[in-house]
């Protein structure tokens, strides 16, 4: 979140973002927050006065008994104080808890560069990579493809879980795992640290990473538990570090973390077909850095390349576009998405995201760097490398061939056991 501090202080930068994201319900609460932030430094004082005055009257009570005096009146204004000072304390907190509402949900400032659009159809496209295929043959549809060799059941799947899970059988099953292992040790090899988080997180952590709004409409509760199942490791890596102090020459911090991830996906990222692409459980390669803010903006970079040779190496035709104002959400200030090519469809879809969140998420979690004499919020950055079901529809789509079978990327062969092609018998 942003600091009071901050927002006090850059009042124009604040409103002017705002007025950017055309967010002018918050545009309104700016005002707001400061003037109750205000009242709350003249409550704070106002008790912290009260304190200090009975702590004075107490030492005055004890000198006028030692010295025989009367200290009945002292005594009744001392009884008096610490009804008014409650009072006080009690305001004092009322006013903490709005001004953390609103700081919890006034969002990022944006990077300049982020395109000012109303939603994902103003996304601007950066770069395309990669050759788009010609077929002579009518594509089939990924699911249709799973079901015809084998490779998955997603009836099963509904009868026993409900829409938007599926079994993998086989060579697909396979092949998820080849695109972790693939991913990592990718990865690894650039120096990142290899994690495997907690697949569930208490609320207050959860806080520190994520909007909430996705507390309705992402996040699996579990029942009489303060636990969440994990939507991304992105937020559990990032909790791992909260009040954590980094001496200066311990940044970077990198992570490649591996999980399940586990998603309503409801709203706007309905379920929007049968098949491997909006589900509500699906295994993920993430990336995560914790660096000094002069650096994260070359980590961002950093990332989003990650992610492409990634792609690269598969042979996926794919995209690179700069999320717009209208479709960035809270958190980042400034978001890349990754889409590979559907030839099915002929349109790219989402297979990575990859943002620089600034100190946004930092200042909720409270993690901090040694700069010299003073402390410092870092910054924290996150990308997908690999999402493997949106990956396995990509590749089942883009290398299928005429008999119905699927070619296995070349760069997944060495961890498929020798398979080369899905569905060959």
């Amino acid at each position: 979140m942003l600091t009071i501090k901050f927002i006090r202080e850059n009042q124009d930068i604040v409103k002017k973002d705002l007025k950017k994201r055309n967010d002018l319900e918050k545009l309104k609460w700016i005002d707001i927050v400061i003037k109750k932030h205000e009242q709350y430094l003249d409550l704070l004082k106002k008790e912290q006065e009260l304190r200090h005055k009975r702590n004075l009257l107490t030492d005055e009570i004890n000198q006028l008994k030692k010295q025989g005096k009367d200290v009945k009146e002292k005594i009744k204004e001392a009884k008096e104080l610490p009804e008014k000072v409650n009072k006080l304390t009690g305001e004092v907190e009322k006013l903490r808890n709005e001004i953390k509402y609103y700081l919890m949900r006034i969002p990022n400032v944006l990077h300049e560069s982020v395109p000012k659009g109303k939603d994902e159809t103003e996304n601007k496209v950066l770069r395309k990579v990669g050759e788009i295929k010609k077929y002579n043959f009518e594509l089939k549809p990924h699911g249709e493809i799973i079901g015809s060799l084998n490779l998955g059941d997603f009836d099963s799947a509904a009868k026993v879980s409900g829409r938007g899970f599926y079994y993998l059988f086989n060579g697909l099953a396979l092949m998820d795992i080849s695109l972790q292992r693939f991913a990592i040790d990718y990865l690894i090899k650039k120096g990142y640290t290899l994690t495997e988080p907690p697949l569930m997180l208490r609320r207050k952590p959860y806080e520190g990473v994520t909007d909430l709004g996705d507390f309705e409409t992402m996040m699996y509760k579990i029942d009489n538990e303060d636990l969440y199942l994990i939507a991304t490791s992105e937020h559990a890596i990032g909790a791992l570090c909260s009040n954590r102090i980094f001496n200066e020459s311990e940044l970077p911090k990198k992570f490649v973390g591996v999980s399940p991830c586990f998603r309503k996906e409801i709203g706007s990222h309905g379920l929007d077909e049968k098949g491997l692409f909006r589900v509500h459980q699906f295994n993920k390669v993430e990336q995560f850095i914790f660096c000094k803010p002069e650096d994260s903006w070359k980590f961002h970079e950093e990332l989003i390349k990650n992610a492409e040779e990634l792609y690269k190496k598969l042979k996926l035709p794919y995209r690179v576009v700069n999320i717009c104002t209208g479709d960035i959400g809270t958190v980042a200030a400034k978001k890349y998405d990754l889409d590979v090519y559907m030839p099915r469809e002929k349109a790219y879809k989402e297979v990575v995201s990859c943002s620089n969140c600034t100190s946004y998420q930092a200042t909720r979690l409270n993690i901090k760097y040694v700069k010299g004499s003073e402390k410092e919020y870092v910054h924290t950055l996150n990308s997908t490398a690999i999402a493997t079901s949106r990956t396995l529809r990509g590749i089942l789509e883009n290398c299928q061939q005429k008999d119905g079978t699927v070619k296995v990327p070349a760069a997944l062969v060495p961890y498929m056991n020798g398979i080369k092609i899905l569905g060959k018998k």
